[in-house]
């Protein structure tokens, strides 16, 4: 089970931070369970930082994150997107959304999995017993309505499975979104309540906390020049999400009693406010912005997956979306720690331009 336990660890530590916090904070990753929730569905997401939920165009993925993102735009269209994570961990998304016309609402449904490949079982004297297999997975279906021209409502209802073993769990969640869109000014505006439910069966009876998240998020493109920047601010239901890093302790040693500095509250505070804080940017170039390049900085991950003095690119990440002919194929990268990325591809069509 050993090597189940270290590629589920692998899950935890890119949906966020696995080491313990003091009683004083709450951090954010291996906390709940469904884990598999809070990770980023599409290349063009993985690029912008992780998270993305002010954004209203033809792309169905953004509807998974912000259900009030469904607009008659997306109807027809349908995308598949796989995630290579570290070690031989595969994730992925596959989604479709369709305008009804005569109630006025878009809807969606989508698919999502994560498979953590085959490992070997074996006793606590390291004789094999054969293999392990571990999985999960997530249906959503959700709807959106416009409420003015500018506001619209959505709605996701979503069941998760999990497999761990011999181990099962289920769970049964919502979203709920709400989204402002000025196209004169070039502005939208987002709020969402994700992942909030319970679970339906457990693991050994006792019941675990859902990675239920709070996000805002605003994106403006500007007048002249074919740049959209986006900010999303995430996990606002737990303000405090820094911990006691060990590693940042002073090793003077004092004498006589003296106690070590205290930390800079002041810099703490900062540090945790910007935790809460994605900011991305895409240019939207060609007549039909059929060449989109992307960057993103999640502060987050770079806090919590940097290691000690090294100088690494954690926390960025970046990407590129081409469209040929009538797809849309996307690339996204995120550099996660020294010890790698991960990479997040993507294409997506028009079934009705088939059918």
């Amino acid at each position: 089970m050993n090597g189940l336990l270290q590629k589920i660890g692998l899950a935890l530590v890119i949906a966020g931070s696995c080491q313990l916090p003091d009683a004083r904070s709450q951090i954010t990753g291996g906390q709940h369970v469904f884990q598999l929730l809070s990770l980023p569905l599409s290349a063009r997401v993985t690029a912008l930082g992780g998270a993305q939920i002010a954004v209203q165009d033809d792309d169905p993925v953004f509807a998974a994150a912000n259900p009030a993102a469904l607009n008659p735009r997306m109807s027809g269209r349908a995308t598949i997107n796989h995630n290579f994570f570290l070690s031989d961990i595969q994730h992925g998304y596959v989604a479709y959304a369709h305008h009804l016309k005569q109630q006025g609402l878009t809807v969606q449904g989508g698919l999502q999995y994560i498979k953590y490949g085959d490992m070997d079982r074996a006793d606590e004297f390291g004789n094999l017993q054969g293999k392990v297999k571990a999985s999960e997975t997530a249906f959503t279906l959700g709807g959106a309505k416009a409420l003015t021209d500018r506001i619209s409502l959505g709605l996701n209802v979503r069941m998760a499975f999990s497999a761990l073993d011999v181990y099962r769990a289920s769970a049964l969640l919502a979203d709920v979104g709400l989204m402002y869109a000025d196209t004169a000014k070039r502005l939208t505006m987002g709020l969402v309540v994700r992942n909030a439910g319970t679970q339906m069966a457990t693991y050994s009876g006792n019941r675990e906390p859902l990675p239920l998240d709070i996000q805002i998020g605003i994106t403006k493109r500007l007048k002249h020049l074919p740049f959209r920047f986006g900010v999303v601010a995430h996990h606002l239901n737990t303000w405090q999400i820094r911990y006691k890093d060990p590693n940042a302790e002073s090793t003077d040693v004092f004498l006589f009693g003296d106690a070590p500095p205290a930390e800079n509250k002041g810099k703490a505070a900062i540090d945790n406010f910007f935790r809460h804080l994605i900011f991305n940017g895409e240019f939207l170039l060609g007549s039909q912005e059929g060449f989109r390049l992307r960057v993103g900085y999640n502060h987050l991950r770079k806090q919590e997956l940097s290691v000690g003095s090294y100088r690494s690119l954690a926390g960025f990440s970046g990407g590129v979306g081409i469209k040929i002919n009538r797809f849309r194929v996307d690339f996204g990268y995120a550099s996660y720690h020294l010890a790698g990325g991960v990479v997040h591809l993507g294409i997506g069509t028009n079934l009705g331009d088939f059918f």
